[in-house]
């Protein structure tokens, strides 16, 4: 079966409360209208929400007669998730491994900033004011 594409940003946040928790159809239109500051609408989530079902991602519950039908991701569906962030993890990497200096002193990688001095006219990173006093002994 061909794998399931997330090409926008509701889709992944979608996924990323499935992960949490079952959630309503109207939590997941309410929590990302907050979090991507946008009017979402019903056509941009009850589709994807088929499609999960569809593949097997998630299934369906409806708790009592007054109560909001929940969705919830199956252990496939939880793998389908890990994937998509294993995904986003390795573009995140792409995006800020250039961006990393590393400490002089202790080794780490360091992301904006840090700490820098000039030590025998040369700029030396340091992830802190600790490990250039450490450095220079």
């Amino acid at each position: 079966m061909k794998e399931l594409r997330v090409t926008n940003m509701a889709k992944f946040y979608m996924l990323l409360m499935l992960n949490e928790k079952p959630v309503a159809g109207y939590g997941i239109i309410k929590s990302l209208s907050e979090r991507l500051e946008q009017k979402i609408s019903p056509g941009q989530v009850y589709p994807f929400l088929a499609k999960l079902e569809g593949s097997g991602y998630i299934k369906t519950g409806i708790p009592g007669a007054r109560e909001k039908k929940t969705y919830a991701l199956t252990p496939e569906g939880k793998a389908f998730v890990k994937r998509m962030l294993m995904h986003f993890g390795d573009l995140v990497d792409f995006a800020v491994e250039p961006r990393l200096t590393v400490c002089a002193h202790c080794g780490c990688k360091v992301f904006e900033g840090g700490h820098r001095e000039k030590i025998k006219g040369k700029d030396v990173v340091f992830c802190c004011v600790h490990c250039a006093k450490a450095f220079k002994g």
